[in-house]
């Protein structure tokens, strides 16, 4: 039974993902940002096994897991959460940026960090959900895609840096898909939201698990999803 580490668990890529992984009985434990949402992943996913932590505040991340029992084994690190805020350079405060770059790119590192001894232990996978705003930058998303550009460059020296260890390294960059965030981003452009415009996140998880499931011989490092419509 393999163990997976997962960010985003609730919304999403994450969630779909996560029930696809629950229905086959894989070992799950669900990053939640507080106690109270913890109490709701365990609920929804019976058997799994959640940790507490606040990704806008990594800082304190190193604490926050030292109350709590982390898993021997990790056989993936699923890096799903993500914020986003848009809006013209001219008119992002620091807190906007700092935000962003706290949950989207920090907190991973910070993650990885703490899970690298039983990643290397289980010669495991860490796949990063990356943005297709980490391979451009487009007007009003220079925070956002600032931190996914800096993800980008986390997972590609990770990569190199854990090869020799066995362990994977995946950047996945999908397109604009039907979920929560995607509702806000439709808010802050003005714009109507047709989910069926967009990817499925179901579609999502279809790629990741494509990635986590392959074979010892072959790694895939980045792989793009966009829209088909």
């Amino acid at each position: 039974m393999a163990t997976h580490v997962i960010t985003g668990a609730g919304s999403g890529i994450g969630a779909a993902l996560t029930r696809r992984l629950h229905a086959r009985g894989d070992a799950l434990v669900l990053h939640a940002r507080d106690a109270g949402r913890a109490k709701e992943l365990a609920a929804e996913y019976p058997g799994a096994s959640t940790l507490v932590g606040d990704l806008a505040d990594p800082d304190k991340l190193s604490w926050a897991f030292s109350h709590q029992t982390l898993p021997d084994r990790v056989d993936s690190l699923l890096h799903i959460a993500g914020v986003v805020d848009l809006g013209p350079v001219g008119e992002l405060t620091p807190k906007t940026w700092r935000h962003q770059l706290n949950v989207n790119l920090i907190a991973p590192a910070e993650l990885t960090r703490h899970f690298l001894p039983q990643l290397r232990a289980a010669q495991g996978h860490v796949i990063f959900v990356n943005s297709g705003a980490g391979l451009r930058a487009s007007a009003d998303w220079s925070a956002y895609a600032a931190s996914k550009h800096g993800l980008k460059a986390l997972a590609d020296s990770l990569r190199n840096e854990e090869h020799g260890n066995g362990v994977r390294v995946t950047s996945v960059y999908p397109g604009r898909t039907a979920s929560p965030m995607q509702v806000k981003v439709h808010q802050q452009e003005g714009r109507e939201y047709d989910a069926g415009q967009w990817i499925d996140p179901e579609s999502v998880a279809t790629t990741i698990l494509m990635a986590l499931d392959l074979p010892r011989d072959a790694e895939v490092n980045d792989l793009s999803v966009r829209p088909g419509r």
